[in-house]
């Protein structure tokens, strides 16, 4: 099989098989881009191998691409990486790894082309194209991973255990590329996963995290969670979404599995969008539902403040799990506190005054929030849902409406303590907060609009009703 012509799409793979030949040695393009090369994926992260010094021959390449190509080398690590336009291409020499039992830092010395595919996670990942000019084109493949990807299969190309046991985390690319791909993880594969799962436990957070962010990134996330469960990472890795999992029957009262309920949120909600910390929203927003489960045998169960608790919960799980704890974190832990709300509303009578509320603590993430909130409008009911999505329809139009008429997003009071001081030549205290809540319950529940003429006049009025006398 040879891919010269699709090659010749990618002006640098010219340069380089020239540097190579300058330098005397061999290069081969490996990796992903060669795996979406042949499934007709777009790549613009490129791997080239040199039979000698990756770091000598990206320089060579670099000089040959014009003065405004830089390389940044990395030579504890033997590698060097330039750009060409949109392209990132990283170069290291052929090399070998043996790994010892408590440790992912392999020894690592020079190798042949076999070395450096022996080494590789999966058959898919394993494949090489020669830039060398006897062969230019020429595919690599000594593990058929041509096959594997007719079949759609994840498989490691030397014994999963010893691959596994090497890098744990190849066991998370496993499942991150099954489901980035939509691919099987072959049985022997699998259950070398099952196996060596403990082993997981000496990656950092850091990179765990990547990779499960690039599962809940892929299109139908619930397959590589499923995934995660059935192999035993899960539970390693994030154990409070384990505690979701089964339904409690008493007195013939259950509840929904909210382990799979949550699979199919995140699923909803990823059908509308790409961002992925509205999507940990739709993984969080039940957190803490067995934390607050309860049975009565009146009414069966219930999950009562499970929004409120839940949203406590995700400062530490992000903290150890290393997320960002800035504001695509409080962005979570907000739509988690929220999450019931547009849902409750639909269900109830709707007043102007809840929906000011809501669109006054949503602020500029109320888009976000609608969405998380009908992704988890859920049932083996149609009918339900349907009925739901309508009631949802009317919350949404009613909020429409109030943000064109009222502007309450990120909502402030026109009357400030400042103001409300000065009017009345207060020093700050009690009665100044007791004024201005009152003045912004007034707002909220449409007794006056939030202009400074009607809100100045009320604030007077409530002042002179706690004994208060205008002064300016």
């Amino acid at each position: 099989m040879n891919f010269k012509e699709q090659l010749s799409d990618y002006p640098v793979f010219g340069v380089v098989a020239k540097a190579a030949a300058e330098l005397g040695v061999e290069a081969y393009v490996i990796g992903g881009f060669v795996r979406d090369l042949i499934l007709k994926r777009s790549s613009k992260d490129i791997d080239i191998v040199s039979i000698g010094s990756g770091i000598e021959l990206a320089e060579l390449v670099a000089s040959e691409l014009g003065p405004d190509v830089f390389v940044s080398v990395y030579k504890n690590f033997g590698t060097a990486q330039l750009r060409q336009g949109e392209l990132e291409v990283e170069f290291v020499g052929a090399r070998k790894e043996s790994y010892r039992a408590d440790s992912r830092k392999p020894a690592v010395e020079d190798g042949t082309l076999s070395d450096d595919q022996n080494r590789r996670d999966f058959t898919i990942n394993a494949m090489g194209i020669s830039l060398n000019p006897a062969n230019f084109g020429d595919l690599v493949d000594p593990f058929d991973g041509t096959r594997d990807l007719r079949k759609k299969i994840i498989r490691t190309p030397l014994d999963p255990e010893i691959t596994f046991s090497d890098d744990p985390l190849r066991m998370m690319r496993a499942v991150r590329f099954a489901a980035q791909l939509n691919f099987d993880i072959e049985p022997d594969t699998f259950d070398a996963i099952t196996r060596m799962k403990d082993r997981i436990s000496i990656v950092s957070y850091e990179r765990i995290s990547e990779e499960l962010n690039k599962i809940i990134l892929s299109r139908t996330p619930s397959y590589g969670f499923k995934l995660l469960y059935h192999s035993g990472l899960l539970a390693i890795i994030f154990p409070e979404l384990i505690e979701l999992l089964g339904v409690e029957t008493i007195d013939g009262k259950g509840h929904k599995d909210n382990f799979y309920h949550t699979l199919q949120v995140l699923d909803n909600v990823s059908e509308h969008t790409d961002d992925l910390w509205l999507r940990w929203a739709a993984i969080l927003h039940d957190i803490a539902k067995p934390a607050t489960k309860k049975f009565d045998r009146k009414v069966g169960w219930s999950f009562h403040n499970h929004e409120e608790i839940g949203a406590r919960m995700v400062p530490a799980i992000f903290r150890r799990m290393k997320l960002p704890l800035n504001e695509k974190m409080r962005f979570v832990k907000k739509l988690v506190r929220l999450h019931l709300r547009p849902i409750v509303l639909s269900r109830e009578q709707i007043t102007d005054s809840a929906m000011r509320r809501l669109l006054v603590e949503a602020g500029e993430d109320i888009e976000a929030l609608m969405k998380l909130c009908r992704a988890d409008i859920t049932s083996k009911n149609p009918d339900k849902v349907k009925r739901f999505l309508a009631n949802f329809d009317l919350v949404e139009q009613k909020l429409k409406d109030l943000e064109e008429r009222d502007k309450l997003r990120n909502f402030q009071p026109v009357i400030t303590g400042e103001l409300i001081m000065e009017a009345f030549g207060l020093k700050p205290g009690r009665e100044v907060g007791v004024i201005k809540e009152t003045i912004r319950e007034a707002i909220l529940e449409g007794i006056i609009p939030n202009e400074y003429d009607p809100a100045f006049a009320f604030m007077v009025q409530e002042g002179e009703k706690m004994g208060l006398t205008r002064v300016v």
